[in-house]
């Protein structure tokens, strides 16, 4: 049964690329033409991304030409510190999410497929108090991906094993 799941949204007090100034700033930097385009375009997406996707965006707007490789692996670092962006590394790939204005979450993530799916559980969030607490442990957020393999990519093994007895 599958179940349309969605995490909200947190209240923000700044928009992301105002928060990406404002980082920049306290940082000696400023908001150059090409990481405004970067900032606006990972703002456009919600999904899971990495630098190869980010940039094949890029290739499709008009302002692609400003932006070099170089310059988004830089900015895609500099929004992770910022707060902006999680990145994740899965099969020794670096994988960005939003992670300012998105509450916090955890992940089913695909061996097979790489798909990577969101959820939201309060009896892990109760977990984690506890046991927190029993070691007097002050936590200041966590990453939770259970690695496994999906259900799509189960019943295409299912299929294929039934064909290979025929």
């Amino acid at each position: 049964m599958a179940q349309e799941f969605s995490l909200g949204t947190v209240e923000v007090a700044l928009s992301p690329i105002e928060r990406f100034e404002e980082f920049l700033q306290s940082r000696g930097k400023r908001i150059t033409v090409q990481r405004r385009i970067i900032v606006q375009q990972v703002a456009r997406r919600h999904e899971h991304f990495d630098a190869d996707q980010l940039l094949a965006d890029l290739a499709k707007t008009p302002d692609h030409r400003k932006v070099s490789r170089p310059t988004v692996y830089r900015t895609l670092a500099e929004m992770t510190e910022a707060g902006l962006l999680r990145k994740m590394d899965l099969s020794g790939r670096a994988v960005y999410e939003h992670d300012y204005g998105y509450p916090q979450h955890d992940h089913l993530y695909c061996q097979q497929c790489h798909k990577l799916i969101e959820f939201s559980s309060d009896d892990l969030l109760k977990l984690i108090d506890a046991v927190s607490r029993e070691h007097q442990f002050r936590v200041l957020g966590h990453r939770f991906i259970i690695t496994g393999q999906c259900a799509d990519c189960r019943r295409s093994r299912q299929a294929n094993r039934r064909l290979e007895l025929v």
